[in-house]
């Protein structure tokens, strides 16, 4: 709890440098930079069997920048809350390729408008990339298996992708930083602190998702089912 009262006012999005020690900033980008490697192999392999595959998923990375550009303070933890637009990735070009997405979107907000950071880019990979893309990706097509229509199942799938990158992020913030405050006391103070921004933005995030979805769909099928075997191949 005295982290989060010691808090100062920010603007910032994403995890920012000095935010996390750097044993956690490590750790994270051990694991982040290894799904990187896989996913720029997979994007290769793609590449080989579609040679316009490139300009496909670089329209889908430009969503997830665009998507993940509007912010919306949160005073309590320090930073901002926004949108992801992973779940609409992953659904698009499955959860590996949405990694690879995900880090050239966080590369660019951190270097040029001072979103996130450097150090903690292993972090906002995780997070936002892994967790939020790969909670979408499974979340759609279970519902689809169901028997849920394609808008419902991404609608779901939207605000989902959405809480798992904020409970991931809480995840993070409490593991490197919970010191002597109980480790569950400290998370599930930053993710209540994160409900009144993000529970508005995770439904939001799903009508997006929903509506992207369904308009590619019926407007461009075969550009999805193009997108669609990219991300299985």
């Amino acid at each position: 709890m005295s982290v989060l009262a010691s808090a100062q006012p920010a603007r910032a999005m994403h995890l920012a440098d000095g935010v996390l020690p750097a044993s956690s900033c490590v750790l994270w980008s051990l694991l982040a930079f290894g799904l990187v490697a896989w996913a720029l192999r997979r994007f290769d392999r793609a590449r080989l069997s579609d040679p316009q595959l490139g300009a496909l998923v670089a329209m889908v990375g430009a969503a997830v920048f665009a998507i993940s550009c509007m912010p919306i303070p949160v005073p309590l933890v320090g930073t901002c809350s926004h949108p992801c637009g992973t779940g609409l990735a992953a659904i698009l070009v499955g959860p590996l390729l949405t990694v690879l997405l995900t880090t050239v979107a966080l590369l660019l907000q951190a270097l040029f408008l001072a979103h996130g950071g450097i150090t903690t880019l292993g972090a906002d990979i995780v997070s936002m990339g892994l967790a939020g893309g790969l909670a979408g990706y499974l979340v759609f097509r279970g519902l689809q298996r169901l028997g849920f229509s394609m808008f419902a199942a991404a609608f779901v799938a939207g605000v989902l992708a959405d809480w798992a990158t904020y409970t991931t992020t809480a995840l993070e913030l409490a593991l490197g930083l919970h010191g002597k405050t109980p480790f569950g006391v400290l998370f599930s103070s930053v993710l209540l602190a994160f409900v009144p921004t993000q529970l508005p933005l995770g439904l939001l995030e799903g009508a997006l998702t929903a509506g992207a979805l369904t308009w590619v769909h019926k407007r461009r099928p075969a550009l999805l089912e193009r997108l669609w075997l990219a991300g299985a191949s």
